[in-house]
């Protein structure tokens, strides 16, 4: 272990809908191939056990925490919290805040997520709600969109801060110098929008950021920004539609590639481009969406996530852990705050 950071992972085996297999089999994968010190999966140790002995684990840094109740996706969150001091995800977060793991991934209920981590594992200082950020495909490569659905309603500080996190999040994991940062609206012109909108844009102008204005929904996946900022309603939406969207491309691809002899034949020569696509457009690959401005590392997958999901999952929340991204976080929150209070009429 000289030579490198240590790095140990909890996952909570019974947040997805199909756990635990997804989580048994994603964590099993992400150990063979990333340096991991240890993996805990969280849940029913007599299902987790079944299913490890379906598999070759020997040699595997494995531990089974043992807790029969897990939290539900319909549940309301704040409830099923009080209800459940041993649910699956917060035995995990507990592992992290006691200094046993250094990161969480969880498949679960988002609500029960964004509440148990500021409970557990608390905020960054000087950050007020932590954020959900996801990367999308695009055409020139990625951009990240946060708020995706981890708070519904904001106040123009908490876009400001979703931006740094934004920010920084771009440059140590994705390695962009300097990340292009635009605020979503419904018109590229400062004057559009709400008065949130219009606020934050203000408030973004006069930041240490490379803020570049607003950018519409369509202008997302051109690759012409980095970071796109928005609250987490609007995020949510413009997420799902966008799941939606690819699903109903490909599908209606797949089913017009195999209308005749003639489309079929194309569609073998081309199988290699599609699959590439495919992958790109995957959700999988990107595991899940990190909540960035918790004081540990944290990735929250999609509720179908599958085994690939889980392992990148656990690759992203390393890579979190070994960029330092929470204290990270911390040093440019705070400078943001010191500069926004020395602005003419800022509180």
């Amino acid at each position: 272990m000289a030579g490198r950071e240590q790095f140990r992972v909890a996952v909570d085996a019974m947040g997805s809908d199909d756990h635990p297999l997804p989580e048994v089999l994603g964590v099993i994968q992400a150990l063979r191939q990333y340096p991991i010190d240890k993996a805990y999966l969280v849940g029913d140790e007599n299902v987790l056990h079944e299913h490890l002995r379906k598999a070759n684990v020997k040699g595997l840094p494995l531990e089974v925490v043992h807790t029969d109740e897990f939290i539900e996706m319909t549940e309301h969150p704040v409830n099923a919290i009080r209800k459940k001091k041993r649910a699956s995800m917060r035995v995990a977060m507990n592992l992290v805040k006691e200094g046993q793991a250094d990161g969480i991934v969880t498949a679960g209920n988002t609500g029960a997520g964004m509440a148990l981590s500021k409970l557990v594992l608390g905020v960054c200082e000087g950050v007020d709600r932590p954020t959900l950020a996801t990367v999308v495909p695009t055409i020139k490569g990625t951009t990240i969109i946060l708020d995706v659905g981890a708070n519904v309603d904001c106040k123009p500080v908490h876009l400001e801060q979703f931006a740094i996190m934004g920010w920084i999040y771009s440059q140590l994991v994705f390695g962009i110098h300097n990340p292009r940062v635009a605020l979503l609206s419904i018109g590229e012109e400062e004057i559009k929008g709400n008065d949130l909108t219009k606020e934050v844009h203000q408030a973004l102008k006069r930041a240490h950021l490379n803020f570049v204005g607003n950018v519409e929904g369509r202008d997302v996946y051109t690759g012409n920004v980095d970071v796109v900022v928005c609250d987490g309603f609007v995020g949510n939406v413009a997420l799902k539609i966008s799941e939606g969207l690819i699903t109903t491309i490909m599908h209606l691809l797949k089913k017009e590639l195999s209308r005749n002899l003639k489309t079929q034949m194309g569609a073998m020569l081309t199988r290699s481009a599609f699959r590439n696509l495919k992958k790109k457009l995957d959700y999988s690959e990107y595991g899940g969406a990190p909540l960035l401005g918790c004081r540990y590392p944290m990735i929250i997958g999609h509720g179908r996530s599958n085994a690939n999901a889980i392992k990148n999952a656990v690759r992203f929340v390393r890579e979190l852990h070994l960029n330092h991204i929470p204290r990270r976080i911390e040093e440019e929150v705070a400078k943001f705050m010191a500069q926004r209070l020395q602005q003419p009429g800022e509180v």
